[in-house]
């Protein structure tokens, strides 16, 4: 049962990377040219990486529901892609 619950979980977190309606933060990674930007969801940022948590701790949401976002130019955009995922 387990291994079918964390299977499950995984394919949640992919289906919820590619929401396009409920992100709250832009992340602008890579340089031009090559530059992409990708929707997400802070609180999951935070509890899985900690160095995503220390960059937005400076950078919270704003009382007037303003998107967060950060710029990440010392990484490319595949690169990030894979992390994310």
């Amino acid at each position: 049962m387990s291994k079918q619950f964390f299977s499950s979980l995984s394919q949640n977190y992919i289906e919820i990377l590619k929401d396009d309606e409920y992100y709250d933060i832009t992340i602008e990674v890579g340089e031009d040219p090559n530059v992409k930007i990708f929707r997400a969801h802070m609180i999951i940022l935070c509890y899985r990486s900690p160095f995503l948590r220390r960059t937005l701790a400076s950078n919270k949401k704003n009382d007037t529901h303003v998107l967060a976002h950060i710029k990440l130019s010392n990484i490319s955009p595949e690169t990030f892609q894979i992390i994310l995922k």
